[in-house]
């Protein structure tokens, strides 16, 4: 019986994993890819500016050239496209695989541990939860608008929530615990703080109403935030696989790799 859960698990994990990398393809790249356009046409609205011609973005792909545009409005008659199930179903099957890889394993906490596993399992699950209040709450405060204090008070946080995963959790379930914490923070924004202010946009359009600017400045705000998390994110998610490099999941290392990969982001922002 063990060895047949044991086969099956094993294909379980495999596909569950498959649709989590595949998932955070799509999400991550059509991130950076709005983030690009949008940076682009910025610059060439700047550049335009007074001279009554919209700024155009042109592009070319495989067998074709494309141009892009930055309305305030949409064309409601047009169909809408939406980018909203690749966030959920990315952190929906990383869910999944954190319950079958450290949930119902033995690697969650060390055998000597100051902890249990069931201890584990609510310092894990309760770090999900409050880590998007705690952000959030932060979001709200007249902090979010100095860009710099903000990343950090955001940082030592972070640095926090590093030094207390590495003390009670093993060292890969600690490293993956921050990464899962991002990545809950990531699709809360876009389920909570850009989905919403977009669907009160288009109602305004439809009934003629002007359009809040707070809408899509806040929007745009968690959007940028999500830009700089996934960069760490994608590192603490890969660093199980190499355990000599990451120094025996010190804490430290993980905080200094989590202000690289938020550099990183700041310069792939630029580019």
């Amino acid at each position: 019986m063990k060895q047949s859960w044991n086969y099956w698990s094993d294909w379980l994990n495999l596909l569950v994993r498959w649709m989590h990398v595949f998932t955070a393809i799509l999400w991550v790249g059509q991130t950076y890819f709005f983030t690009w356009m949008d940076g682009q046409l910025s610059e060439a609205e700047a550049a335009l500016k007074g001279s009554g011609e919209k700024a155009q973005l042109w592009m070319v792909h495989s067998g074709g050239f494309y141009v892009v545009e930055k309305q305030k409005v949409a064309e409601l008659s047009r169909k809408l496209h939406w980018f909203r199930f690749e966030a959920l179903l990315t952190w929906l099957s990383g869910v999944v695989l954190l319950v079958l890889v450290y949930y119902m394993s033995s690697i969650l906490v060390d055998p000597d541990g100051p902890v249990s596993h069931r201890t584990g399992v609510l310092i894990g699950v309760g770090l999900l939860i409050f880590s998007w209040v705690i952000y959030d709450l932060l979001c709200r405060t007249p902090l979010v608008r100095q860009e710099l204090a903000f990343a950090v008070v955001c940082y030592l946080l972070v640095v926090g929530v590093a030094y207390g995963l590495t003390r009670y959790l093993s060292g890969r379930a600690a490293y993956l615990h921050l990464g899962a914490m991002f990545g809950t923070i990531m699709v809360s924004n876009v389920w909570m703080r850009i989905l919403p202010p977009q669907r009160k946009m288009i109602a305004a359009m439809r009934e003629g109403r002007m359009i809040e600017e707070s809408l899509s400045a806040g929007a745009k705000l968690r959007s940028k935030h999500n830009t700089f998390m996934v960069v760490p994110l994608i590192f603490t998610m890969l660093s199980n696989h190499f355990p000599v490099a990451t120094n025996g999941y010190h804490w430290t290392v993980l905080a200094a790799l989590v202000l690289c990969g938020w550099i990183a982001a700041k310069f792939i922002r630029r580019a």
